[in-house]
């Protein structure tokens, strides 16, 4: 009788023992703290990747519009159709006149804008940045966008940083004008050039873009970009 008890209790019946029962749950939570780690690290990725994108676009959008800023910069007499002041690059573009018989600088219903292109602090970071004023259609309009442009490179009011545009974080840039053959400070270039009698220095045959991209952002390093001019000739013609 002893001996049959004792085989009756050695018999498990149907079910999971408690060491069991927390054995399986410490492995599920294992594979459910696996699972969430690899979510998030694909989300995380996703938003890197997402992130450089952006950047990435908002380069070469600043970039094109650079190019197409200087490809349509207006005659340089009678008014400054490009200046660097060491801080503010200006040009004065030409935007499309719909009367094709129309002359002049601020003939017909199209009309100019002076554009700003500059490297300034927003909101505690540095970056590349455009600004354009409104069209301009009289010599009066246009001293006081040009006059308005140099500001915004300093110290804009909130309504001229309504004209702005940022572009990508930049330190630091440098702006180089090709003339006589070779590269040099616009700055050095105008001391060093004769001035016509309108008081305007000729357009350089090619404007050159150093631009040092920000560490820590999704691009970075030393950006070198080279304008040439599409015609060639004396004052832009």
């Amino acid at each position: 009788m002893t001996g049959t008890r004792r085989g009756g209790a050695g018999r498990r019946g149907p079910g999971f023992t408690l060491v069991e029962m927390l054995v399986a749950l410490a492995v599920m939570a294992m594979l459910g703290l696996m699972a969430w780690r690899g979510v998030d690290a694909m989300g995380r990725a996703q938003d890197n990747t997402r992130r450089i994108s952006a950047d990435v676009q908002a380069l070469q959008a600043g970039l094109i519009q650079w190019g197409m800023d200087l490809d349509a910069m207006a005659p340089s007499t009678p008014i400054a159709a490009l200046d660097f002041d060491g801080q503010v690059l200006r040009i004065t573009r030409q935007y499309q006149v719909d009367d094709p018989a129309a002359a002049g600088a601020f003939a017909g219903s199209g009309g100019l804008r002076v554009i700003a292109w500059s490297v300034r602090d927003v909101d505690g970071r540095r970056q590349w940045l455009r600004w354009q004023s409104a069209l301009v259609h009289t010599r009066a309009q246009w001293e006081q966008a040009w006059q308005q442009a140099a500001w915004w490179g300093q110290n804009p009011s909130e309504a001229l940083r309504r004209g702005e545009v940022v572009i990508v974080p930049a330190d630091q840039w440098q702006i180089f004008y090709f003339r006589r053959n070779s590269w040099s400070s616009p700055l050095s270039s105008a001391a060093e050039g004769a001035v016509p009698p309108g008081g305007q220095q000729p357009l350089p045959d090619g404007v050159r873009l150093v631009l040092s991209l920000s560490a820590g952002s999704a691009i970075s390093g030393t950006l070198v970009r080279d304008w040439v001019r599409p015609t060639l000739g004396p004052g832009g013609s």
